[in-house]
């Protein structure tokens, strides 16, 4: 039998089941809650707890629908790493185009409104984009940073992959072409990554109720007494309605269905839903609060003051202790009911026997309430640990065969 047809035809089975990664675990504890979520309505969601990554909700997580509107969520993330690296700014005047002007847009897209004769900051295009939902302001973001729309979707793509994005991709900067593709589960990931690389863009540009363009400060002298003004409303009408709403973006295109990338806080907590494919806004905002408020009734992000961990006794070493550190962040996601007291416990694998590697693991650090546990972190080693001379290996040897490993060497 000829093996190659065998193995091309596996290959070609299993690759598309290993383009999905998993981004999002749900930890043991918080399992027999999440079996009990609500049901929507959408067709796909996910929803994290967005310091720890816990996963609390997950709906056909990757099935891939086009992200409409939320694409501008990528373009945004784009204008900031422009401005971190001084390539831009906030109150740099934007051109624009005949492409980024308001009339040379698709038909039924939404609009800023901008016009060639405009004088527009790149602040107010980002405003444009996170409030307005302006297909010309993503035109015009696009060509700010690259010389063709091809180009900065080629940049957006990259820039997805760069950030562990495996199936998302872009064909242009506004999300209405049904050819952009996401995931649920990818998407919260990227808006969990937006939001630890961009917090200010929360209260600046997404919990922004309303974007009134163009302004007497906009349109050239002989306009100014009549400039037009038309006044967008932020999409997310959860914004102060429902406590700690605060962005991020709605998308609608026919392919897609209505889109929700929702996050809020509360007393610490920080929830992100991702809803895909809902059949209309009012089931879309439905779903995004029926999610929030389930959440936040269930459980809350634990940030546990440990302190500095106690050095481990070290056998066979130059030194007699060694210092440790936390592999990972011992924050966690708990029942809102537990984790009201906490107890600590540090558990090696083995006795730490000389040498170390940096960063080699030596067992785990364990998180209890009077419940029982709730999480455990495993440790490390934060240096590295030289042996020491031939005759304390020999007499720690020795006193290895009679000792507990939780004795301190002599």
């Amino acid at each position: 039998m000829n093996k190659k047809p065998f193995l091309l035809l596996c290959f070609a089975f299993f690759v598309p089941f290993l383009l999905f990664a998993q981004y999002f675990e749900t930890p043991s504890l918080l399992a027999s809650i999440v079996e009990n979520a609500p049901e929507i309505s959408s067709g796909a969601a996910v929803l994290i707890d967005a310091h720890t990554g816990a996963l609390l909700y997950s709906k056909n997580p990757n099935e891939q629908i086009p992200p409409a509107s939320l694409t501008k969520l990528m373009t945004m993330h784009i204008l900031f790493n422009e401005i971190y690296a001084g390539r831009a700014s906030y109150d740099e005047i934007i051109p624009i185009t005949v492409e980024s002007w308001a009339q040379s847009q698709p038909p039924r897209s939404s609009l800023m409104y901008l016009e060639p004769r405009h004088t527009v900051t790149l602040r107010e295009i980002m405003l444009g984009l996170a409030v307005s939902s302006g297909n010309d302001a993503a035109v015009a973001a696009a060509l700010k940073v690259a010389p063709a729309m091809e180009d900065f979707a080629n940049y957006m793509t990259t820039e997805a992959r760069r950030m562990g994005l495996h199936v998302t991709h872009f064909v242009e900067s506004s999300g209405i072409s049904e050819y952009n593709m996401t995931t649920a589960e990818e998407f919260a990931f990227f808006c969990s990554q937006y939001i630890k690389l961009h917090p200010q863009g929360l209260k600046d540009f997404h919990s922004v109720e309303s974007f009134a363009y163009p302004t007497s400060n906009n349109v050239p002298e002989r306009y100014r007494n009549n400039p037009n003004t038309v006044v967008r409303y932020n999409g997310n009408n959860l914004l102060n309605v429902f406590p700690g709403v605060d962005g991020l973006k709605t998308g609608y295109i026919d392919e897609s269905g209505y889109n929700f990338a929702l996050t809020a806080e509360q007393n610490g907590t920080r929830f992100i839903s991702i809803t895909l494919g809902a059949e209309s806004i009012r089931n879309r905002t439905m779903d995004g609060g029926r999610l929030l408020s389930w959440a936040f009734e269930n459980f809350k992000t634990v940030r546990p003051d440990i302190g500095k961990i106690e050095n481990a006794p070290l056998w066979k070493g130059k030194k007699k202790s060694a210092e440790l550190t936390f592999a990972e962040s011992a924050d966690f996601t708990s029942p809102v009911d537990r984790a009201n007291r906490l107890f600590f416990e540090t558990v090696f694998s083995a006795p730490l026997i000389a040498p170390l590697a940096a960063g080699e693991e030596i067992g785990y650090f364990a998180i209890y309430d009077e419940y029982g546990e709730l999480h455990r972190v495993q440790l490390i080693t934060a240096d590295a640990y030289e042996k020491g001379n031939i005759f304390k290996r020999i007499w720690h040897s020795i006193l290895l065969l009679f000792k507990r490993k939780s004795t301190t060497p002599p």
